[in-house]
């Protein structure tokens, strides 16, 4: 059971893990031993995950998630397995924790007098100089 916080617990049988090989340091063993995490979550089908929940974590632009809905994780950090395990458990946990929390509404505000007038002032500023650089072909 994975816990990602009061209401929510994602029991095991919809999590799937994958154990690889991992590449980089480690010596002659590295080549035998599978230590790398790939941890799979089917998100859209989940019977878990609460309606909003899973419609705000479907709709991230997250390159963990992929177009049909399954987020998966690759945990490679460590060198042994059950810490690399820990922590893709804990990054699908913390993901889905993310998504519980609604994004702010967000409040219309209208410029200030001051704003409207130093944007006045910057455009006939610019205007100025455009006025300047320009020729006065009447003359030739």
């Amino acid at each position: 059971m994975l816990r990602v916080n009061r209401s929510i617990a994602i029991p095991e049988s919809e999590l799937t893990e994958r154990f690889v090989r991992a590449a980089g340091p480690g010596g002659q063993h590295v080549n035998r031993t599978e230590s790398a995490v790939e941890l799979r979550f089917d998100a859209a089908h989940s019977p878990t995950l609460p309606e909003a929940v899973r419609t705000r974590l479907l709709h991230r632009h997250d390159r963990r998630i992929t177009a049909d809905g399954m987020v998966v994780i690759q945990a490679r950090r460590f060198r042994d397995q059950a810490r690399n395990r820990e922590d893709a458990r804990e990054r699908l946990a913390s993901l889905v924790r993310s998504a519980t929390q609604a994004p702010k509404k967000r409040i219309a505000t209208r410029p200030t007098r001051a704003s409207k007038e130093r944007r006045l002032q910057a455009k006939q500023q610019r205007g100025r100089i455009k006025q300047a650089r320009s020729r006065d072909w009447s003359r030739e």
